[in-house]
């Protein structure tokens, strides 16, 4: 059995380098969380000055992170946590179209703050703009890192690099995976199990477009996958559920899959030709 010691003293050594130096994950997802309780807070904060310095210690927090990648980050922490920070109304306003769009079209909501407190599909769209504005920076690991804390609280996967235009609608959203290359217009709705994919997973296609565009006003029903950055559904188009897409279609397309379903008599059991155990 090999000693432990010389393995401790080889890992301090790396560690010591730098070179493999990870960010704490655990603060980036405090990070994370943080910032949707500042966009929309859930306590009442009555003093001003307080809440500019909770938007400070958030600024101060991305900055330290930064810090622990400075190695792989191109241009300085503070400068990169300066412009993530300037781009924060614009977000606030993205988000809140968002939130509008789940309202507008989800007979289930009853009112905005619903949908900002309790919608998963509003989380993930939340923490996938954060994070993509760090992707768009080229800050490192962090986006992931955020993109992947959502993931596990709602089961949706977007990448941060994939590109989302304004009143995004998720209902349900579990089982959603959007990849890094995808291209998703303004006003576009998608339900749960949709998978928005590569067409052939290989690492020689990463610096190309490997999942599909999707243009403005389209659905895309449940449990439906679109693979391949060859691959555009067209404006104003609805992809029915269960359809596997791996070739374009043209604006106002309707896309569905077509199955067979038999119903008879429970009571007669004498022949069953498609049942097995």
């Amino acid at each position: 059995m090999k000693s432990l010691d010389p393995f401790i003293d080889k890992l301090f050594a790396r560690q010591q380098s730098n070179s493999e130096f990870l960010p704490d994950i655990a603060e980036t997802h405090q990070l994370t969380g943080r910032m949707i309780q500042l966009l929309f807070p859930n306590n009442r904060c009555d003093n001003l000055e307080q809440y500019r310095l909770r938007f400070k210690e958030a600024r101060l927090i991305l900055e330290r992170l930064m810090v622990s990648l400075e190695k792989r980050l191109q241009g300085d922490p503070e400068e990169h946590s300066s412009v993530f920070f300037n781009t924060i109304p614009d977000l606030y306003d993205s988000l809140i179209k968002d939130a509008e769009a789940i309202y507008q079209f989800d007979p289930a909501v009853t009112n905005l703050q619903e949908v900002i407190c309790a919608y998963p599909g509003f989380y993930a769209i939340a923490v996938y703009r954060i994070a993509n504005q760090l992707f768009r920076q080229r800050v490192p690991l962090l986006p992931r890192i955020m993109a992947e804390y959502a993931h596990g609280k709602t089961g949706i996967d977007i990448h941060p690099g994939a590109s989302i235009g304004e009143s995004f609608f998720i209902d349900h959203g579990t089982g959603i995976v959007i990849g890094e290359t995808s291209n998703i217009g303004n006003n576009v709705k998608i339900y749960q199990g949709v998978t928005l994919g590569a067409l052939i997973v290989k690492k020689s296609m990463a610096s190309r477009k490997r999942h599909p565009t999707i243009q403005d006003n389209v659905i895309i029903y449940a449990g439906s996958t679109v693979l391949g950055g060859d691959t555009t559904v067209g404006h104003n188009s609805v992809i029915g559920g269960n359809v596997w897409l791996t070739e374009s279609v043209p604006p106002h397309s309707l896309v569905y899959h077509t199955s067979t379903v038999k119903i008879r008599d429970n009571k007669s059991r004498d022949e069953y030709f498609d049942f097995s155990i």
